[in-house]
């Protein structure tokens, strides 16, 4: 065997970007955007699911006939059930779901003026696991319809976003943390039922990444945040992150794991509030 034909091989094996037909939510802004871009212009269809319905329209709009835009909050389990059929419509089947929205705030428990409010505790489980829960199992349920797409019998792929700070959360984090830890747990047991119907799930682990959010940070927090990372000694590059959600869905080993995405970085016990 000639190493020509090996290459082949190897690439015969990988799934295509041009047949992803996908759903991202927090398609808008941040990690979603940049995953949803990284699809398109590889040939994918995407539909972006978001509650800013201005940032989303104009993203699908950049995107042109390969994005749609549809409003969705990801805590309602009708919202969710509805965007994903309407992607469905519109693709004819969807292979991929990327979860990349989510929130994050920083409280003490026990703070000097008040307790960690319970909503606030609440509002993070909803929309970071709660969330990522619905779309999960609306977008396996959709998946489950697919035609088989290769010779292992696939038919789907989910990613969820998890977060560093679900195995290092620092002071001001718990909210964030339990929220983050739960996706992380989630992906195993996930990946273990929807085996049955060829479905695989994978979660990322980011650290700290270069979205709106951190970009609107004062410069020496930036520098703060990114200061005990190894190499490379920055923020994430969106793009970045978008490229795994792609190796993810091209590599059918890929499932029911977590893969952190952090540059070496290990977050110390310091407060962010």
């Amino acid at each position: 065997m000639t190493v020509a034909s090996v290459e082949q091989g190897s690439v015969d094996m990988l799934n295509s970007l041009t047949e992803v037909r996908a759903v991202v939510t927090g398609g808008a802004s941040g990690l979603g955007r940049a995953v949803a871009e990284y699809l398109v212009v590889h040939g994918g269809q995407v539909a972006l699911l978001d509650l800013d319905v201005e940032q989303g329209v104009q993203a699908a709009a950049l995107f042109g006939d390969l994005a749609i835009f549809q409003q969705c909050d990801v805590t309602s389990e009708s919202d969710v059930s509805g965007a994903i059929a309407s992607a469905v419509e519109e693709f004819g089947a969807i292979n991929l779901a990327v979860n990349c929205a989510g929130v994050a705030t920083a409280q003490r428990v026990v703070g000097q003026k008040q307790l960690h409010p319970l909503a606030d505790f609440q509002r993070l489980l909803e929309i970071n696991l709660v969330g990522s829960f619905l779309v999960s199992q609306a977008a396996a349920n959709a998946m489950q319809q697919n035609e088989p797409y290769s010779a292992d019998g696939e038919r789907g792929v989910i990613v969820n976003t998890s977060s560093v700070a679900a195995f290092e959360g620092q002071i001001g984090q718990v909210a964030y943390a339990a929220s983050k830890g739960g996706v992380a747990a989630m992906t195993l047991p996930l990946a273990r039922e929807f085996a049955a119907f060829g479905v695989r799930v994978m979660t990322i682990a980011p650290s700290v990444f270069s979205t709106p959010m951190f970009d609107s940070l004062p410069d020496d927090v930036c520098v703060g945040l990114v200061a005990d990372t190894p190499f490379p000694k920055r923020a994430g590059n969106p793009e970045e992150f978008a490229a795994l959600v792609a190796h993810i869905y091209q590599n059918p080993m890929l499932n029911g794991e977590v893969i952190r995405l952090d540059g070496a970085q290990r977050m110390p016990p310091q407060s962010r509030k």
